[in-house]
């Protein structure tokens, strides 16, 4: 498996755009200005719906934004390389939206939605990959030992 690319101020910079561009858009779907397309009985778990969507889609999009953030000010010179690993992780992903409540959703919104999630997962894929390069992996007679070794205890 080939090495994964060094992330660059170029790529940086664009992800930054393209999460700049995504958070504006979730502050303007998730505008609660009281237009729901439910009315009725399931109007206030509709609501329920859009409020807990619309928090887990803009803290996703916060802590992307917030690694793109330490990542630039990295290349900047702002933050060594020790503080970017120690400060610079990016938080886990939010829990799965409901399908019964993606289901109250606008289309639209649900699309967003998904845009996010593959957005952050693109982020994470990238922070692991970088995070990797710094992992103390065993060399392969260490692991060829230790495989020996269980099997030598296993007798």
């Amino acid at each position: 498996m080939a090495e994964p690319a060094d992330l660059s101020p170029t790529i940086i910079e664009s992800l930054y755009c393209e999460a700049l561009t995504l958070a504006d858009e979730a502050r303007a779907v998730f505008d609660l200005s009281g237009r729901l397309d439910l009315a009725g009985e399931d109007e206030d778990l509709a609501r329920v719906a859009l409020s807990c969507e619309a928090l887990r889609t803009t803290t996703r999009m916060m802590h992307a934004i917030a690694w793109l953030l330490n990542q630039r000010a990295y290349f900047a010179g702002e933050i060594s390389e020790f503080q970017l690993r120690h400060h610079g992780r990016l938080p886990a992903g939010q829990p799965e939206s409901k399908p019964e409540q993606l289901a109250m959703l606008g289309p639209d919104t649900q699309e967003l939605i998904l845009r996010t999630e593959r957005f952050h997962a693109r982020i994470a894929r990238l922070d692991n990959a970088w995070r990797d390069r710094f992992a103390m992996n065993p060399s392969a007679i260490h692991r060829l030992r230790d495989r020996i070794g269980r099997e030598m205890g296993a007798v």
